[in-house]
């Protein structure tokens, strides 16, 4: 091996001292795990390939939310409905509740008035009350009557109703009907109903006449000659102030007050076939022709009534009163100025 001595050699010895320096540090940086650029290279690419792949996943991830936002705001637009719509539910239920609940509350309210109103109404009928010293009679006689009707009137009446017609026994009626129209007229001018008195006369003479002796209504066909409510002079004397006095029932008559017996008595003599000259024989066979033709009639209506009581005796005696006391306090409607001539003429007409 040559070394490098004088000057002209070196050059070739400072080349070969860098060659030798760089192959033993080349060596050292093998040994010491020094990686080399390309080493490093490579390495730097992979980094930036794994930050690309977590750029691109956290993009991804951006993309899904950004997909997935329209389809929270649906959800939360639908919630928001929901919940709108659940709220109004709530409150129209909640409305219709309160609804229901002051309907009822007002039903029962109106209930409660009308019952009230009925007691009120039951109670003052219930004060249409007279005194009954004469009890002991008054259930006999109602139990004699009671046993008249079952045994005689009612099989007579049935009887009658078979085999006469319809149009004779009201033809029947009528006849009556008409006979004591005097009485309804004079008890009409006592209790100052002129008007129902003009009626009542004016219903006599077309019906005596044009309906032959009264077996037919002929006014009845025009409104204007309607039949009026029927007044009677125990009626009468009750306007004037007569009370009732004792209730009393009597045989066969049925029942009545001290005050309707003097009415009943007064009304004989009121009615014209008193004044006509017959036997005793014919008159009690009219008055029992006009009983059996007027119940024949309203056959079954006393059974229903008595079926329906609890006791008979005291309904029917109420029934009575309660009768009475409204056909009293009737009172007569319209104008007066219409005179019985100016019907009969508009009848005509």
């Amino acid at each position: 091996m040559k070394t490098c001595n004088g000057s002209r050699n070196q050059p070739g010895c400072l080349l070969l001292i860098f060659v030798c320096l760089v192959f033993f540090s080349t060596g050292c940086a093998h040994q010491n795990g020094i990686v080399p650029s390309e080493s490093i290279s490579a390495f730097t690419q992979g980094e930036n390939l794994h930050l690309s792949a977590a750029d691109r996943a956290t993009a991804s991830r951006k993309a899904d939310i950004r997909a997935d936002a329209p389809l929270e705001n649906d959800l939360e637009d639908d919630l928001e409905d929901d919940l709108e719509d659940d709220f109004e539910d709530d409150l129209e239920d909640d409305l219709e509740d309160d609804l229901e609940d002051d309907l009822e509350d007002d039903l029962e309210d109106d209930l409660e008035d009308d019952l009230k109103d009925d007691l009120d109404e039951d109670d003052e009928e219930a004060s249409v009350q007279v005194s009954d010293p004469l009890a002991p009679w008054n259930r006999v006689m109602f139990h004699f009557n009671d046993k008249l009707y079952f045994w005689v009137l009612r099989p007579v009446a049935k009887g009658y109703k078979a085999v006469a017609p319809s149009a004779l026994r009201i033809g029947v009626k009528n006849f009556f009907q008409n006979l004591t129209a005097p009485i309804r007229m004079l008890n009409c001018l006592l209790q100052r109903k002129f008007r129902t008195a003009e009626t009542e006369l004016a219903r006599f003479l077309i019906n005596s006449t044009v309906g032959i002796l009264g077996f037919g209504d002929v006014a009845e066909n025009n409104p204007k000659f309607a039949r009026p409510a029927e007044e009677d002079l125990g009626q009468t004397l009750a306007v004037y102030g007569l009370g009732d006095g004792a209730y009393i029932v009597w045989p066969i008559l049925g029942p009545s007050t001290l005050r309707d017996s003097v009415g009943i008595l007064g009304d004989r003599f009121l009615n014209p076939v008193t004044y006509v000259e017959m036997p005793t024989e014919a008159l009690l066979g009219s008055t029992l022709v006009e009983t059996v033709n007027e119940t024949s009639f309203h056959t079954g209506d006393y059974e229903a009534i008595k079926e329906a009581a609890i006791e008979p005796y005291e309904a029917f005696r109420d029934a009575y009163l309660q009768h009475r006391k409204n056909k009293i306090e009737d009172t007569e409607e319209g104008p007066l100025e219409r005179r019985y001539d100016n019907l009969i003429k508009e009848w005509i007409k």
